[in-house]
Parts: C-alpha cells; structure tokens; sequence
C-alpha cells in the first residue's frame, strides 16, 4: 500500500495528540473529585492515573476499542478505496484531539467520546457516503450518553444519602466513619472486580466462569477492605481540627476511601475511554498490515495501547489543571465523603458499559454522579452558571468534531491525491 509508513507515523502522531487531550480533558475531571476534595495532591493523582489508566485499558478496553474502530461506519464500503478509510480516521483523530485542545484551555469538561464519534461520523458523511454510518449503533451509543449520567447521578444520590445516614447524621460520626467505610471499601473492590472479571478479560485470554468470577471479585474486596481498614486505624482523633469544620475527622477516614475510588475511577476510565485514542490508530493500523486489505478483525498491538497510555498521561501533567478545577470546585463544593459517592458511583456506570462495548462519556457519568451528590444536599448546593456552561459545551462537540474532520478529510485528500 502507498505511503503506508507515512499513515503509520501520523496515526502514532495523531493518536499520541488524541491520547494528550483525553488527558488534559477527560482524565482530569475523572480525577477532578479527588483533587477537588483534597484527598489527593495533583502528583498522586497523575501516579495513579498512570497505573490504572493503563491497567484499565489492556485489561478491560478491548470491547470498546472494537466499537470505535468497525462499530460506528461499515468499513466493508470502502473495500476498493481503503486509503479514504485511513485518511478518514487520521482526520477523525486530529479533529478530536483539536477540539479537546480548544476546549481544555477554556477549562470545560467535554466529552472525548462525544468528540472521536462526532469526527469519526463526519468524515464518514463526507468521504463515503450517508450509508456508511451504522445508525442503529450511533443510536444506542447516544442514548448512553443520556441514560449514563442519569444513572451515576442517581448511585451517587442514594450512596450520599447512607453515608448521612449511617455516618454523618450519627451521635458518634467518627466511630461509626471507621465501622463503615471499610464496607464501603469493599464495596469499591467488589463491584470493579466483578465487571472486569465478568466482561473484560475476554481478549487478553482469560475465560472465567460466572462462579469464579463471583469468587474472585469477593476476595478482591475482602483484600481491599483489610488494607483500607489498616490504614483508616492509624487515623486518631483530633478534637482541635473540628473547631474550624465540624466532620474534618470523619472526613480523613473518608480521604483513604478516597484513594480506592480514585483508583477505581481510573481503571474504568482507562478501560472505556483510551479507545477513542486508540481505536482509530488501530483501524489505520490494520489496514497498512494488511496491505490496504478493509476487515473487520484485526489484533490490537501493544504498543497502540502503550501510546494511549503514555499520551493521556503527559496530557494530565502538562494541561489538567484547568478542567480538574471546574469539575472539582466550582460545580458544587466537594469534601472526601461527597466525592466518594461521586466517583464510585461514575466508575461503577462506566465500567459496566465497558463490559458492553458502549463508549460513554466518562464526563457526562461524572458530571451526573457530582450534581447527584449536589442534588442530596438541595439545588441550592449547585452553581447553575457553570453547570449550564458545560451542558453548552457539550451540545456543540458533536458538531465541532464532525466539521474539524470534515475539514481535514478534504486537506488529507488533496495532498494525497
């Protein structure tokens, strides 16, 4: 195939650019709760992210990768012009990642997922043909990103609400804080380990049966709840911080819950959202393989993952701030024990659509699950300006990535042909 080093070159480039703006947009405000809650520094933040970023999209990615390479268009009609498919996804990588650089300098919080489906959609009307877009899947992938934040926010209400009930309303908040975060714990390890081990480990080789993976997950909890209980021990009452707040130690036993659900919230992010970076890079990938040759299989290298990896990494470093501070601050005032519930709430909605193969947006999940927690303590704990900001933001992605990409098809195939 003609300029086949050429493709692979950019799509590491243009993919590696994606990779940058999922980390500058979309792992920050998966972070964002954390931070914002002062239960981890921006350094702890980028560590953890690094490691189950990765973790989440080799062991669990699989799935939604395959939806953004050969689920959105019918790559069989450009069968006898395979080039156009492959100039088709560099546009679709390059217009996503633009539209993410735009929009984390403004610091909102749009979706990646809503921008490389958005792209990948518009170049796909233009180059090949309206035909070429699988509808029936656009149409169940957009109804995910409704019903997603619907359901986050919903967990994140009813998890907030015990955590009143069983803690925060209490005669002893820190007694019964160190009784029941452990649960809580558990519950983390539980749930993230049962949807990895039921529906992600398929393509890495490991078949498990429903029995074992039930088995499995409840070790795994069991496991985090002993470490997490270790720690929450060590933390000692300390009658002078409560003068300026009055749960500020029940709120340091919920800042080491905290770090399992950052964790988890990584892990899920990695799995359903590195696949808008490296899904299209593997489309280009197995077409140059190939020989230009368009099929519906093709294996997954390592390094396409590890690019992903490394991108969304550098992307949080360098440009996270911006976004970490909307989503963490200034749509509702978050302490550890609200953004538990925000987080284990997202990460447990998304990294049940991983097992599904639906890429939702991680940042409609987490925006939901943040007003559910709003929500618990009365619309008066929202900041209804910045909320209507980023449901602006969000309305004008789809659109904004699908000309971006439109655009650059058209530049790609002038300098091409």
């Amino acid at each position: 195939m003609e300029f086949s080093t050429t493709y692979l070159v950019l799509a590491a480039v243009f993919g590696l650019f994606m990779a940058w703006g999922i980390g500058a947009n979309d792992v920050a405000n998966a972070m964002a709760t954390s931070v914002g809650s002062r239960a981890l520094t921006i350094r702890q933040a980028v560590l953890i992210a690094a490691v189950f970023e990765f973790l989440g999209a080799f062991l669990a990615g699989g799935e939604v990768t395959a939806t953004i390479r050969k689920g959105i268009i019918d790559v069989t009609t450009v069968a006898d012009t395979p080039e156009y498919l492959v100039i088709g996804m560099l546009a679709a990588l390059l217009a996503a990642g633009t539209w993410l650089l735009v929009a984390s300098t403004f610091g909102w919080p749009v979706s990646t997922t809503h921008s490389i489906i958005g792209s990948i959609v518009g170049f796909a009307i233009a180059g090949i043909g309206v035909e070429a877009v699988n509808w029936g899947r656009i149409g169940s992938i957009v109804s995910s990103w409704v019903v997603s934040p619907l359901l986050a926010g919903a967990i994140a209400f009813i998890l907030f609400l015990s955590v009143q009930r069983l803690i925060l309303g209490t005669e002893d908040p820190f007694k019964n804080a160190k009784r029941y975060v452990p649960v809580y714990i558990f519950l983390v390890g539980f749930v993230i380990s049962l949807v990895t081990l039921l529906k992600g480990l398929k393509h890495v080789g490991i078949g498990l049966s429903t029995g074992q993976s039930y088995v499995l997950a409840l070790i795994m909890g069991l496991m985090l709840m002993g470490i997490g209980k270790m720690f929450i021990n060590r933390v000692r009452m300390d009658p002078t911080l409560d003068k300026q707040f009055h749960f500020a130690n029940v709120e340091r036993i919920f800042g080491v819950l905290m770090i399992f659900t950052a964790c988890s919230m990584a892990f899920a992010h990695g799995s359903n959202d590195v696949a808008n970076a490296v899904g299209p890079v593997a489309a280009v990938v197995g077409v140059v393989q190939s020989a230009g040759k368009v099929g519906q299989t093709s294996p997954l290298p390592v390094w396409v993952l590890l690019l992903g990896g490394v991108g969304i990494v550098l992307g949080l470093l360098m440009y996270g701030t911006r976004v970490i501070a909307t989503v963490g601050k200034n749509i509702t005032e978050l302490t550890p024990s609200r953004g538990f519930a925000a987080e284990l709430a997202a990460a447990t909605t998304v990294v049940m659509a991983s097992g599904t193969g639906l890429p939702i947006s991680t940042t409609h999940t987490l925006v939901g699950a943040v007003l559910g927690v709003g929500m618990a303590r009365g619309i008066g704990a929202l900041n209804l300006n910045v909320v209507r900001n980023i449901f602006m933001s969000w309305v004008v992605t789809l659109p904004a990535g699908a000309i971006l990409a439109i655009i650059f098809f058209f530049i790609f195939k002038l300098l091409i042909t």
